[in-house]
């Protein structure tokens, strides 16, 4: 059976915890969505009565996958939930992205939901940006949070931005740590600046512990083609050709398409390891036969934010701008599931973490500033 531990850092301000995603959190995750559905029905129907309180609604505006899928999307909606389960008197209301997306479709979907009455929203994923600058713009009493990106000048927007290079770091210096032939790869989902600051951290956390080992990289997909982030198949094909040219380690910052490096991983074997993004990826379902092949996952505790800008636009302190969450305020971390990280690699790790947050290591964003050979 595998197990979950939380990663915890102390330092002179207190401990860091590294993500608070659970297994439970996750496993139930699913069945929570269910239920979710019979909640708003009654509640529904109990607005018919003369004495019902007048619905307050936040809505969620999903990228490609939903809230049913364990991830990205998923985070954003479990801090909705927790944010719920503190703050009784609020509903949800959520509309999900398709991969036929254009900005003008985006708009419609978020215009739909101040339509219906949400405030605030949450808008997932920084595909929206061109579409909710427009959409807030026109709704100035709306508050609203745009995922993974933020909007200048816009007074009613909150940018929930994570320091995924951090947490991309501390699994690189991991894989580093773990590769037996000393050659690792990446797979970004869209070669867009926000993934390419996932390889950035994945390749300087590499070069730290091993400025020799060797280095494969590649792209699902270029913008304007967003389906990177949704194609199993081309992870699966990417992550087989580096384990074939000799990696053992494969990070994917993909979404649903490192789905697919998992199932690679699997099939080259075992002391192949893939390592997940966003989430404990080990934990779901649709991983559960290659989860022994998933060395950690990169987390991106996208709940955090969510929760945070909850509660600062229900309870008065809210402001717009830039709301910055990293390895200091446990917006990002690594997962232990299945226990494959030795004591050993953890304490290099941890020790790293700390130089980390307290700005000793300072992380880069542009991949091409760190030099590791290719061949």
């Amino acid at each position: 059976m595998r197990t979950v531990t939380k990663v915890a850092v102390t330092h002179c301000r207190g401990r860091i915890e590294e993500g608070e995603m659970t297994k439970s959190k996750l496993r139930q995750a699913g069945a929570f969505v269910a239920a979710a559905g019979l909640i708003l029905t009654a509640v529904a129907v109990g607005s018919n009565s003369a004495t019902a309180a007048p619905k307050k609604l936040i809505g969620i505006a999903f990228d490609l996958g939903g809230k049913d899928n364990p991830g990205f999307n998923q985070l954003a909606y479990i801090g909705y939930q927790q944010f719920a389960n503190s703050h009784p008197g609020w509903d949800e209301k959520d509309l999900q992205g398709a991969n036929s997306d254009t900005d003008a479709t985006r708009a419609q979907r978020l215009q739909l939901l101040v339509s219906a009455g949400c405030n605030p929203i949450v808008v997932v994923g920084f595909s929206y940006h061109a579409a909710l600058q427009t959409v807030a713009a026109k709704n100035p009493n709306v508050k609203f949070a745009l995922v993974d990106d933020s909007i200048d000048n816009a007074p009613n927007v909150e940018g929930l931005e994570f320091k995924a290079e951090q947490g991309s770091y501390v699994v690189g210096a991991i894989a580093a740590l773990t590769s037996k032939t000393h050659s690792v790869g990446f797979i970004g989902g869209v070669n867009v600046p926000l993934i390419q600051a996932f390889e950035a951290g994945f390749k300087a956390g590499v070069a730290k512990i091993n400025p020799n080992t060797k280095y494969q990289s590649t792209y699902a997909s270029n913008p304007p083609d967003f389906s990177g982030f949704n194609a199993p198949d081309k992870g699966k094909e990417a992550a087989l050709g580096m384990f074939q040219n000799g990696a053992d380690v494969v990070y994917s910052a993909a979404g649903s398409t490192g789905l697919g490096a998992h199932q690679a991983a699997a099939q080259a074997g075992a002391g192949h390891w893939s390592i997940g993004v966003d989430a404990d990826e080990a934990l779901y379902p649709v991983n559960q036969k290659v989860a022994n092949f998933i060395l950690t996952s990169a987390l991106k505790n996208v709940n955090v934010g969510v929760k945070s800008f909850l509660k600062d636009a229900t309870g008065g302190t809210f402001t717009p701008g830039v709301h910055m969450f990293g390895i200091d305020n446990g917006g990002v971390g690594y997962s232990l599931t299945g226990s494959h990280i030795s004591a050993g690699v953890r304490v290099k790790v941890n020790a790293l973490i700390k130089q980390i947050s307290s700005g000793e290591i300072v992380v880069p964003t542009d991949p091409t500033k760190i030099n590791l050979p290719t061949k």
